[in-house]
Order: C-alpha cells, then sequence, then structure tokens
C-alpha cells in the first residue's frame, strides 16, 4: 500500500501507510470478520504475501475487493477465479459486488466474468464505477 504505484488507482489511500495505519486496518477488517463471518484475507503464492483481498458486506451487498503487490499484479485472475468459486459455494453471497475507481479503463476482465455495470456511486466521498456478477 505504500507503492505510489497502488494510490493511482485507490482514491481512498489518501494517508500516509505506515505502522499505525496498517494497525487500523487490520483492525477495521478483522472488525468485518467479527461482525460479518467473513472479510478479507491475506493472500500468499509459494508461502509469500502477495496482498489482500476477498468480500466485504457494504449494506446488504458482498463487495469483492484485490490489491495485490505490483510484482503480483498476474496472479489476480487465478485468484479472483478463486475467490469466486467461494462465493458461488456460500449461500450468503447470491451476487458480489466490485467497485472500481473512474481511473481504471481496462474493464474486459469485468466482462469475462460476467459483471454488467450498474452505475456509480460515491463511498467515503469517492466515486466508483460499480458492477454486479450473480453468483448464484
Amino acid at each position: 500500500m505504500s507503492d505510489p504505484r497502488m494510490a493511482d488507482h485507490m482514491p481512498l489511500l489518501t494517508t500516509a501507510w505506515n505502522a499505525a495505519t496498517v494497525a487500523r486496518f487490520v483492525a477495521a477488517k478483522e472488525a468485518c470478520w467479527a461482525r460479518d463471518g467473513l472479510g478479507h484475507w491475506a493472500i500468499l503464492h509459494n508461502d509469500r504475501y502477495v496482498g489482500w483481498g476477498g468480500f466485504q458486506k457494504e449494506g446488504d451487498e458482498w463487495d469483492f475487493g484485490l490489491v495485490l503487490k505490483p510484482d503480483a499484479f498476474g496472479l489476480g485472475r487465478r485468484i479472483t477465479a478463486q475467490a469466486l468459486a467461494f462465493a458461488r459455494a456460500d449461500h450468503r453471497i447470491p451476487f458480489v459486488t466490485f467497485l472500481l475507481p473512474p481511473s481504471r479503463k481496462k474493464l474486459a476482465a469485468l466482462d469475462r466474468l460476467g459483471a454488467v455495470p450498474v452505475g456509480q456511486v460515491d463511498y467515503d466521498g469517492a466515486r466508483f464505477l460499480k458492477f454486479r456478477l450473480e453468483t448464484e
């Protein structure tokens, strides 16, 4: 999260990423697990941390997010496929949403998944493109 390339497509990443920020971030993600029984995972590849992602409850919807270290960008398709297989097997998740900043211009991967655009939303003061994918 401290790599400047990450901030290009993360409009909510507005503060310095340091130990205190990490502690607050982890506490917030753990609170999601406690509240909803599901949340984001730390993602490992060959026993090496490559990023984080998973499902977070936003109102009545489960939003999927994935943030990978730049040297792991090529793993996104495989990680997303595994996460969506998890969602399809979980009765709590009849569909997932994806929120992407308007700066993301390459959206073909969402189209290949079958996700459909449903409009734009404001989240914590930032505008996002919203997509929906049925899992049932």
